[in-house]
């Protein structure tokens, strides 16, 4: 009878399981909650306040925001090496980093297709009176931007992507799966991520007081739906590295490169957004778990 050897799978035979997570009372777990979700919030909130920048909106990539990002990245990093560790926050590189980052790049190319979504045919007229079909993008390229590129996409990957999402889906979520689940975890700290996005980022569209209430809810969804396909991803591999990279590189790529107009409100912005959120739903329902063997938490 041949011998088996340590470690040795059969070919075929499905992956095993990761080991089980330590069982939390139900009592810490809603504190440790509360304390992930409010303590970095608490700080970033009061780091804004004193240096202004809760109160100033810049353009993509302007910084405006650095000293809120870097108070909510700092605290969820030393609160989490505290409470769960590298692993526990979702930090891990190999296997789960690629998954990560094949999932997230679906995401990136649904933004690119949004970026470059045609308008309406424009027609006129030329002097000999023959029809001219214009069709220009909802929101059009004026530039193709290189200066500053380096420190943008630094600003990008460790502000905007690494803070938020350490915080959101590295911390909030193991905090939320210990509490209610890894699914709600993964819905409840998107949302968080994209009502961060939709505040703080600078591609976010917020129509100015005279427009319609309705006009910014587009730019919501968009995030919202942003946040909640992360979580996803964050649930189905068990890492955030992935995430990180190509949020990085999407918004540097999508609004930072194809340089947008400074006037989003005369564009087709909505429109983009809408049609970006309706692909993000897409991809949504394909990685929506069905059973709880396909959480990695």
């Amino acid at each position: 009878m041949p011998r088996k050897t340590l470690g040795a799978t059969t070919p075929g035979a499905a992956t095993p399981p990761l080991p089980a997570r330590e069982l939390v009372a139900p009592t810490v777990a809603r504190n440790r909650l509360l304390l992930t979700v409010l303590l970095p919030l608490a700080a970033a909130l009061l780091l804004g306040i004193i240096t202004g920048a809760l109160f100033r909106r810049g353009e993509v990539a302007s910084a405006s925001a650095a000293p809120l990002f870097a108070a909510l990245g700092l605290v969820s990093w030393f609160l989490g090496l505290r409470l769960y560790g590298l692993r526990g926050m979702a930090l891990r590189g190999g296997r789960p980093l690629f998954a990560g980052i094949g999932f997230a790049v679906l995401g990136w190319v649904a933004a690119l297709i949004g970026r470059f979504l045609p308008g309406l045919p424009q027609t006129t007229f030329n002097p000999d009176g023959q029809a001219v079909v214009n069709i220009v993008l909802s929101v059009q390229v004026m530039a193709i931007r290189s200066d500053g590129s380096g420190r943008a996409f630094a600003y990008l990957l460790l502000f905007e992507a690494f803070a938020v999402q350490l915080w959101a889906f590295g911390l909030v979520f193991r905090a939320l799966a210990d509490y209610r689940g890894g699914l709600t975890a993964a819905i409840v700290s998107g949302l968080l991520f994209g009502a961060v996005g939709f505040t703080l980022f600078g591609e976010s569209f917020v129509a100015g007081t005279d427009a319609s209430p309705l006009a910014g809810l587009p730019s919501l969804l968009y995030f919202l739906l942003w946040g909640v396909l992360y979580g996803l991803i964050r649930l189905r591999t068990g890492s955030i590295l992935g995430t990180i990279l190509v949020q990085a590189l999407q918004t540097f790529t999508v609004w930072f490169v194809f340089q947008p107009p400074d006037d989003l409100a005369a564009t087709g912005i909505q429109t983009v957004f809408l049609a970006v959120s309706l692909l993000f739903l897409i991809i949504i329902w394909r990685l929506w778990p069905r059973r709880e063997t396909d959480y990695r938490i």
